[in-house]
Parts: structure tokens; C-alpha cells; sequence
């Protein structure tokens, strides 16, 4: 399956990218291992050059997981602009524009889920396992 993406897109989804990965992780009570949302984050962005391709049901979760923090990293930073300049400011209303892109492509990544969910068990004749979901493979 390829997730298709369109340029504005892709410059949102890389900026949200670097905020999200230039935020540190709170280190109290917590191993210093990086924790899974910025693991997906990280194998993500090498892929943010054009249409993604993911054959797995496995792999298109994790670029769903990447995106979907990445979107909250952009309205947290939409919501900051808003409340220290004004609705309307050219920074504010850039950010809106980032979230609202990466929030369009999370939305496709979700309907894209639905459809591999709904193809693996039209084949196989079970809801996916997490064995189905590793190796059943979509083509492009």
C-alpha cells in the first residue's frame, strides 16, 4: 500500500518531525532507553521525501504511530502560537496550516488501516493476528 503525500505534507510532517524529536524525554522514573513514539518518529523521517510504501499491516502501524505523535507535537505547538500571539498571527496560522496537514495524513493512515484490517480478514476469514499482521504482505 503507498501512502501518498503532497508537498505542504511533507514539510509539515518533517517540521513536526524536528520539534518532536528536539524535545527532550523526561528522564525521572523512567529507563533512558528512547521510548517507541520517538523510535517511530526516527525511522520516519528517512521516508519523508515522497509517497511511502509499507507492505505490512505491522509497518503501516508504525508510520501511523509516527505521525500520530507528530500531530500532537503540532497542535501543542498550534495551541502555544494561538495563546502567545493571536488567532490570526502569520506564526499561529502557519502552525494551524502544519497541523492540519499532518492531522489530513494521520486520518489517511487510519482509513488505510481499516482497509488492510478488513482485506486480512476477508483472506484469511479472521480478524488480524499478530502474526497476520507482520506477514501478510499488500502489494503496491
Amino acid at each position: 500500500m503507498i501512502l501518498h503525500c503532497n508537498y505542504e505534507e511533507l514539510t509539515a510532517l518533517e517540521a513536526g518531525a524536528r520539534t518532536f524529536l528536539e524535545q527532550e524525554e523526561p528522564t525521572h522514573g523512567r529507563v533512558l532507553a528512547p521510548s517507541v513514539a520517538r523510535a517511530h518518529v526516527e525511522a520516519l523521517v528517512p521516508l519523508l521525501e515522497g509517497d511511502v510504501s509499507m507492505s505490512t499491516l505491522e509497518e503501516l502501524r508504525g508510520v501511523e504511530a509516527a505521525v500520530v505523535a507528530i500531530v500532537e507535537c503540532l497542535r501543542a505547538e498550534m495551541e502555544v502560537m494561538v495563546a502567545t500571539t493571536h488567532a490570526a498571527d502569520e506564526e499561529a496560522v502557519a502552525a494551524y496550516f502544519d497541523f492540519a496537514h499532518g492531522f489530513t495524513v494521520a486520518s489517511r493512515l487510519r482509513d488505510m488501516a481499516a482497509e488492510m484490517e478488513a482485506l486480512i480478514e476477508l483472506v484469511t476469514g479472521a480478524p488480524p493476528t499478530p502474526i497476520t499482521v507482520r506477514t501478510f504482505q499488500f502489494p503496491d
